[in-house]
C-alpha cells in the first residue's frame, strides 16, 4: 500500500488517510460531489455559468478523457449543479460512492480530440472558447458551444478545432494560459520557448458569423478529410529557458507582461514590448527578459501564478515539494532567487498552485501526495497548531492519488473543482470532486465567534 508523509505527521497508508478524512466531511465541508472518472482528466476548468435558481447554479465545466486508445481521446463539455452556500445536508454529502458517478454533473458534450487532452484553458472574454495542449507542437483552439457533439467509438473521425496555432517546433504539452486583458495565448513546451499568438481576428470573426464555425466544424465529421482547420503562426518567440517550460501565465493587468517556469529550476518575467532579438544591455540572453530567476526552486518548476489582486506576487510549485511566493520587486538576491516565504506543506512534487480569484492572500496548491492545500500567506506570522506549516488553513485530502489540476469558481469563489489521475492501488480512471469548505473555517473570527454565541444561545432558549 502506498505510503504517503507529510510535515508534522507520522506516515500512514492512503486508505487511512482517506477513511479518516471522508469521516470529517460533514464537519468540513459546506457541500461535496464526487465524481468516478472511468479515465483520467489531466485537466478541469470552470466554464461560464448558465443559470442561477434558489438553491443552486448551472454551470459548464470542461474536462478530458485520457484513454488508453480502445476509445478516442476526448474533450468532455459537462453542464454542473453547484449548490448554493448553507443549502446541502450535512448527512447527504458525506453518503456518496466512490465508484459512482455524481448527479451533480452530466455530460453536455463530447468533443473527439486529436490526441490527449493535457491541459484546457479557456479564454477569460469568452470563456466558451477554449484552448487545449496535446502530445503535438500545436496548441488547438475549440468554440465548445459550435462544435457538434460527438460519439466516442472508436473509429470516429476526430473533431475539427476552430483554430490551430502553429509555432513550436517540439511538443508543447502542459505550459499554456490566455490573457486576462485581451485576447492572447501563450505557451511554452520542450522546445524551451515560450510563444505569443493573438487570436483577435478569430474572435472578431466568431462574433460576426456564429454560426461559421459550426457549418465548418460540421465537414471534420464527414469524410471528407481535405479539410483543414486554418492555422497563424506566432506574434512573438521567447527564447530564455535551458530545458523544457513547464508552465505559463499571463500578468493580470497587462497583455504585454508574462512569465515562465521550467525544469531549469529558471523563473523569467518577460516584457513583448522590447521585442525577442538578443540585446546585452538588457539581458543576455534576450531583450525580452525583464528578470531572470535562475535557482528558483532547487528542482524542476512545474507550475506559476500570478496574483489578480497584486501584481508585484508570484507563486511557483515544484518538484522539491515546496511552493514559494516571491515579489517581482526583489526576485533575487545575489543572483540566486529569493522567495519572500517558502511553503512547506507536500510530501510530493507540487503539480499546480492558483491564487483565490475573490481573496488577495489566499491560494491554493495539489500535489502528487494526493492533498489540495489553501493557505493564507498574510497568516504565515499567525499562532496555528504545532504540527501546521505555517499559513496553511485547510487541507483537502479527498484523492487518493495525485492531485494534476484544480480550479476556483469564479462565480462562487470558495468552490473549488479539483481532479486526481488514479493508479492502479486505487482503482484506475480518475476522480472530479466539486467542494466547498464550511464558511466558518475561513470568515472572520470575530464573525464566527458571534454567530455561535447566537447559535448557543437559541440552543439555551430552545432546551426545556
Amino acid at each position: 500500500m502506498k505510503e504517503t508523509t507529510t510535515a508534522g505527521e507520522m506516515s500512514i497508508s492512503v486508505d487511512e488517510r482517506y477513511t479518516q478524512w471522508k469521516s470529517l466531511v460533514p464537519v468540513l465541508y459546506d457541500w461535496l460531489a464526487n465524481h468516478n472518472l472511468v479515465w483520467p482528466s489531466l485537466s478541469c476548468r470552470w466554464g461560464p455559468q448558465l443559470e442561477q435558481a434558489t438553491y443552486k447554479n448551472r454551470q459548464r465545466l470542461y474536462l478530458s478523457e485520457q484513454t488508453d486508445g480502445s476509445v478516442p481521446n476526448t474533450l468532455v463539455i459537462a453542464n454542473c449543479e453547484v449548490v448554493k452556500p448553507r443549502v446541502a445536508a450535512a448527512e447527504h454529502i458525506a453518503q456518496f460512492n466512490e465508484e459512482a458517478r455524481s448527479p451533480f454533473v452530466k455530460k453536455f458534450k463530447t468533443i473527439i480530440h486529436p490526441g490527449e487532452v493535457n491541459r484546457i484553458r479557456e479564454l477569460p472574454q469568452n470563456s466558451k472558447i477554449v484552448a487545449t495542449h496535446t502530445d503535438s507542437p500545436d496548441v488547438l483552439i475549440w468554440d465548445v458551444e459550435t462544435q457538434p457533439n460527438r460519439h466516442a467509438v472508436l473509429g470516429t473521425p476526430e473533431s475539427r478545432p476552430d483554430l490551430i496555432l502553429t509555432g513550436h517546433k517540439d511538443n508543447a504539452e502542459f505550459a499554456l494560459a490566455m490573457c486576462p486583458t485581451e485576447p492572447l495565448v501563450l505557451s511554452g513546451g520542450k522546445d524551451k520557448s515560450v510563444v505569443l499568438w493573438s487570436i483577435q481576428d478569430h474572435i472578431s470573426t466568431l462574433a460576426a458569423d456564429p454560426g461559421s464555425a459550426k457549418s465548418t466544424s460540421k465537414v471534420a465529421g464527414s469524410n471528407d478529410k481535405h479539410v483543414e482547420s486554418p492555422s497563424i503562426g506566432a506574434r512573438g518567440i521567447y527564447q530564455g529557458h535551458n530545458d523544457t517550460v513547464e508552465d505559463v501565465q499571463f500578468c493580470p493587468l497587462s497583455a504585454q507582461e508574462f512569465c515562465s517556469v521550467g525544469d531549469d529550476s529558471c523563473l523569467i518575467l518577460w516584457d513583448a514590448r522590447y521585442g525577442t532579438a538578443p540585446a546585452i544591455k538588457r539581458s543576455p540572453v534576450s531583450s525580452s527578459i525583464l528578470q531572470l530567476v535562475e535557482k528558483a526552486h532547487n528542482a524542476d518548476l512545474h507550475c506559476v501564478d500570478w496574483n489578480p489582486h497584486d501584481i508585484n506576487l508570484i507563486l511557483t510549485g515544484s518538484a522539491d515539494n515546496t511552493v514559494r511566493m516571491f515579489d517581482r520587486r526583489k526576485l533575487t538576491s545575489g543572483g540566486i532567487g529569493s522567495p519572500i516565504h517558502t511553503f512547506e506543506g507536500h510530501s510530493a512534487a507540487v503539480l499546480c498552485v492558483q491564487w483565490s480569484p475573490d481573496k488577495a492572500s489566499i491560494f491554493g496548491s495539489s500535489a502528487e501526495d494526493g492533498i489540495l492545500n489553501l493557505w493564507n500567506h498574510e497568516k504565515i506570522d499567525k499562532k496555528q497548531a504545532p504540527t501546521a506549516p505555517p499559513g496553511l488553513f485547510f487541507r483537502h485530502a479527498g484523492h487518493r492519488d495525485k492531485v494534476v489540476d484544480f480550479h476556483w469558481n469564479a462565480s462562487d469563489p470558495w468552490t473549488i473543482v479539483s481532479v486526481s489521475d488514479d493508479g492502479e492501488s486505487t482503482g484506475g480512471g480518475g476522480t472530479l470532486q466539486i467542494w466547498r469548505m464550511i464558511d466558518l473555517i475561513y470568515r472572520n473570527e470575530d464573525e464566527v465567534l458571534a454567530e455561535l454565541d447566537n447559535f448557543k444561545a437559541h440552543l439555551a432558549s430552545c432546551s426545556p
